[in-house]
């Protein structure tokens, strides 16, 4: 079997080569089906299941706990308040967080002492809370406003490093990609959308344009001087340059991947950390989408907006009628 470093040798020279280009009509196709599915599940499926913080409710909070299982307190929350449904996060070594709709004062009273009696605490250990909107309101309100500012001002920047505004398009359309399917997730698995869970998001956002803006990169090394080479069409330049920095991609995500893997189990599992576990949700989910979306949606999509153009249509004949020559040769 062939070492990997091998396969990255073959791939960057071209002797092997996969058609990411070529094929973007499947990959497009691919691409929107998953977008729409994304779109469609929160519209059908009942929606965000936000957290506490977005829709308001009551919180406790029981410290000094023997026992850590969320089981104890989802069960004391369901038998003094049947038919409430209750969100259990161990928070820390010893503490606990209890999450309800918000509940009446008397029901409050009557779930705080079941949750004391179950967990063996006493009156000092156990704090109970009521949480509005208004707080996970003014954080969306900030993330909207910075998402857009964010990708206006990336959109700029980008146009201006590459001098084509073609590559902005295609790095904002495949970072749109990303942020859309990694929302889908989260509508189609009803995991909860919290504050961190958002922070999450907006940290996708330079994650993606970082893994685009590498292959763009080499694009623009591969296709600098491409109305003066017959060696390749632009589009099979775009479509190398992919091949070539593919092994990069790879080692970037598996580096970027494992340790907020590694969070996502040691919070989700293990630790029972609640930030933890869905600020590295959405970042794995996020990682993972962000490296697809590049080779397959903003690199052809950007060979796709360039390749009509005159000058490269011109290139491209060029390339054909030396390929036919040399097979006329040959013959």
């Amino acid at each position: 079997m062939k070492s990997f470093a091998t396969f990255g040798n073959e791939l960057y020279t071209g002797e092997r080569s996969y058609e990411f280009v070529g094929k973007r009509k499947i990959w497009f196709g691919i691409a929107g089906i998953a977008v729409l599915l994304s779109i469609l599940f929160p519209l059908f499926g009942g929606g965000y299941n936000f957290g506490i913080e977005f829709r308001g409710g009551s919180q406790f909070t029981i410290s000094q706990v023997a026992h850590t299982d969320v089981l104890i307190g989802e069960e004391a929350v369901a038998k003094a308040e049947p038919g409430t449904v209750a969100v259990v996060t161990n928070i820390a070594s010893d503490t606990m967080q209890v999450q309800t709709d918000r509940l009446s004062d008397d029901a409050t009273l009557k779930v705080k002492d079941a949750l004391k009696a179950a967990y063996g605490v006493t009156e000092d250990h156990i704090t109970s809370t009521f949480v509005g909107p208004t707080w996970g309101q003014d954080v969306s309100r900030q993330a909207i406003i910075g998402f857009f500012v964010f990708v206006l001002l990336a959109t700029v920047l980008m146009a201006l490093y590459f001098r084509t505004w073609r590559m902005s398009i295609a790095a904002i359309v495949g970072l749109l990609v990303v942020m859309v399917v990694t929302a889908g997730v989260y509508g189609a698995s009803n995991f909860e959308v919290t504050p961190s869970a958002i922070i999450g998001f907006l940290t996708i956002l330079s994650y993606s344009l970082y893994d685009t803006v590498v292959v763009f990169d080499k694009i623009r090394e591969n296709t600098v001087d491409i109305t003066k080479s017959t060696r390749r069409t632009f589009a099979q330049e775009v479509n190398l340059a992919v091949n070539q920095t593919l092994v990069r991609s790879i080692n970037t995500t598996m580096v970027a991947v494992l340790p907020v893997g590694s969070i996502l189990f040691i919070g989700a599992l293990l630790l029972g950390a609640g930030t933890l576990r869905d600020l590295s949700l959405a970042l794995f989910i996020g990682i993972i989408v962000s490296t697809f979306s590049t080779i397959f949606v903003a690199a052809p999509m950007y060979s796709w907006l360039r390749e009509h153009e005159p000058e490269l249509v011109k290139q491209a004949k060029k390339v054909q009628q030396r390929e036919a020559t040399e097979t006329a040769v040959a013959l």
